[in-house]
């Protein structure tokens, strides 16, 4: 069978092949180039299931679960990859950095708050995610005995994950964007309690960001002065999950709200001109 008598016999599979064929050639030539805003982070960020752990409004929800809202969807790519549990040494021992990284172009925005997690023992046998306290290059030598590990390890201090994160972001030709930790639901003399940023993770990550020239915004600052304007019974009713740690959804919008402020507070950071008038 020639060629003619084939295509005059198979008119509709010839028209299927001709589509696909012009399709992926369109695909081809047009990629999607987009920039993308990538979150990494804890349970704050973005809890497990990213579901409000099947609990409605009222379950836990991190902030970064909402901040795709402010963004025209058209111009760029929102992208949470963060995780409950982790802190900053675990989000790398896990491999979670590393599947991030690969992704990243150069234009795109890397947007990170860790530290809920990053204190504890170096080596626990039940979590072993901690980190040493400070920004400087201390460093200790360990077992791992977590399942993704199973290993000796040395461990730094949160600033040097920091600073990890953030170089190997600027390396790709990205933006970096640090975070200081939401503050929990802790109060002294009817005020937020987390508002002490002297060393820690607060301080830490101010820091880290000065050292780097990353851009800061003070999550942790600017939601203590919210919480202490609401009082602590409202706070406490409104905002939080079951413990001292985890927004509902209302305290995760709230908190949202404060990172697209810190954002808006940089007139030379690009990320402003993909945000929704």
């Amino acid at each position: 069978m020639n060629m003619k008598t084939f295509m005059r016999k198979n008119t509709g599979l010839v028209i299927i092949i001709t589509a696909v064929v012009s399709l992926s050639s369109f695909m081809f030539v047009r990629p999607a180039n987009n920039p993308t805003f990538f979150l990494i982070g804890d349970s704050t960020v973005k809890n497990g299931r990213d579901d409000g752990q099947k609990m409605g409004p009222d379950g836990q929800w991190g902030w970064g679960h909402y901040i795709h809202e402010y963004f025209d969807s058209t111009k760029i790519n929102v992208e949470d990859d963060a995780l409950g549990g982790t802190s900053s040494r675990s989000f790398m021992n896990m491999g979670l950095w590393d599947k991030v990284l690969v992704k990243i172009k150069p234009g795109d925005f890397v947007i990170m708050q860790f530290g809920h997690n990053d204190g504890g023992k170096l080596f626990d046998t039940a979590r072993a995610r901690a980190t040493i306290n400070g920004i400087g290059e201390e460093q200790q030598e360990g077992y791992n005995p977590m399942p993704y590990m199973k290993k000796q390890e040395v461990v730094h201090t949160y600033g040097w994950y920091m600073r990890k994160y953030i170089n190997d972001t600027k390396a790709k030709g990205a933006t970096a964007i640090i975070c200081s930790p939401i503050p929990r639901d802790d109060w002294k003399d009817g005020k937020a309690a987390s508002r002490n940023m002297t060393n820690s993770y607060g301080s830490w990550a101010k820091e880290v960001a000065a050292q780097t020239g990353a851009y800061f915004i003070d999550l942790n600052t600017k939601i203590s002065d919210f919480y202490d304007a609401e009082g602590e019974t409202k706070v406490r009713a409104t905002y939080f999950h079951a413990d001292h740690t985890h927004t509902i959804e209302a305290g995760a919008k709230i908190n949202t709200k404060f990172v697209i402020e810190g954002i808006k507070s940089f007139p030379d950071l690009a990320l402003n001109k993909y945000l929704k008038n």
